[in-house]
């Protein structure tokens, strides 16, 4: 399954961090942050809840860019 998502940040070296935490992510198969479009694409590990994982998402996210928000 693949959702995209709209995100809220300032620049695209922090957009390319958050690209980064959310692929590391555990039920994340693959994330893309278009820093163009503030939207952030996330494919889920097939069985994972796509809601629960974002949480965690949003957890990674904020650890390498505290002022990032990505609106689930």
């Amino acid at each position: 399954m693949k959702k995209t998502y709209k995100i809220e940040v300032d620049c695209a070296n922090c957009a390319n961090k958050m690209e980064e935490a959310a692929k590391k992510t555990a039920g994340v198969k693959d994330a893309a942050v278009n820093f163009m479009t503030l939207k952030m694409s996330v494919e889920f590990v097939d069985g994972s809840d796509p809601q629960l994982v974002m949480q965690d998402v949003l957890k990674n996210c904020k650890k390498v860019e505290s002022d990032c928000e990505i609106f689930l």
